[in-house]
């Protein structure tokens, strides 16, 4: 546990490069082979358009992360959030809930509160708006929902008192999930269901990317599937009747375009 700590204490750029890249081409090629569908489009395209939000992303990010490290140095310092007021636990306990409450917090409560919100669901439509939901949809985000996407994991990291190392360990979890569970695969049934109980599968949150409501509206998680099942937002589809898109954007052509996606939140 201690060498665990020691490396995502102070893990690498390139390494953390290196989980991004590694992630999506793994996954790529995992569709490539045994795909859940067999999408009529230009692979390499549809790539491009989301590798450049992924970019944008990387970027809010970059400039935004001293307030990140700040943030949990003040916490840890001043002894403040939910597992500093804990009695003393082992480390992966620690850790454990720390992932479960960065999740929670930064991760699927602020997902839920973009459908909820008017104006937050203008910017994350980008992300819906996808009608061939690959791993490379993973980081389809607007840059307006990056930065408060951020805002909220921030929150996140003080609420919970998490040290940097748990930070780190979370965003790394989280990137590989997320392009896991957006990969255009499925799983053996039995597995899947096994896996869904713990975890959030990829035939749980396509259910997500379905084009209408009440779908659009459930399965929200990104790491950890307990809190759709918690708080009553879990819903089940066959995989092969999902039609991925948003029904108020089934433009192609425009969803496609990142002069288009760009500007769709202010239209």
């Amino acid at each position: 546990m201690e060498r665990l700590i020691n490396y995502f204490s102070t893990i690498p750029s390139s390494h953390r490069s290196i989980i991004l890249v590694g992630g999506i081409t793994f996954f790529w090629l995992i569709e490539s082979s045994l795909p859940l569908f067999k999408f009529s489009y230009h692979k390499w395209r549809h790539a491009g358009v989301n590798i450049f939000f992924t970019l944008t992303t990387i970027i809010v990010n970059f400039f935004l992360a001293f307030i990140l490290l700040k943030s949990s140095d003040w916490a840890v310092a001043n002894h403040f959030g939910i597992i500093n007021w804990l009695p003393v636990m082992p480390l992966w306990i620690y850790a454990i809930l720390g992932l479960l409450l960065l999740d929670l917090i930064g991760a699927w409560f602020i997902h839920w509160l973009e459908h909820k919100v008017k104006w937050m669901w203008r910017f994350h439509i980008i992300h819906h708006s996808d009608m061939q939901v690959d791993t490379t949809t993973a980081n389809r985000h607007h840059p307006g929902e990056s930065v408060f996407r951020f805002v909220f994991t921030t929150i996140a990291v003080v609420i919970t008192g998490a040290p940097m190392w748990v930070v780190m360990m979370y965003q790394s979890i989280s990137v590989l999930l997320s392009q896991f569970n957006h990969a255009n695969i499925t799983l053996p049934p039995t597995l899947n269901k096994i896996l869904s109980w713990v975890i959030v599968t990829p035939d749980m949150h396509h259910v997500h990317h379905h084009y209408v409501q009440p779908f659009t509206d459930s399965n929200y998680g990104n790491i950890f599937s307990i809190w759709d099942r918690l708080f009553g937002t879990f819903s089940h589809i066959n995989p092969k009747e999902i039609v991925y898109g948003v029904d108020t954007q089934m433009n192609a052509s425009k969803n496609e375009s990142i002069s288009s996606l760009l500007k769709m939140p202010f239209e």
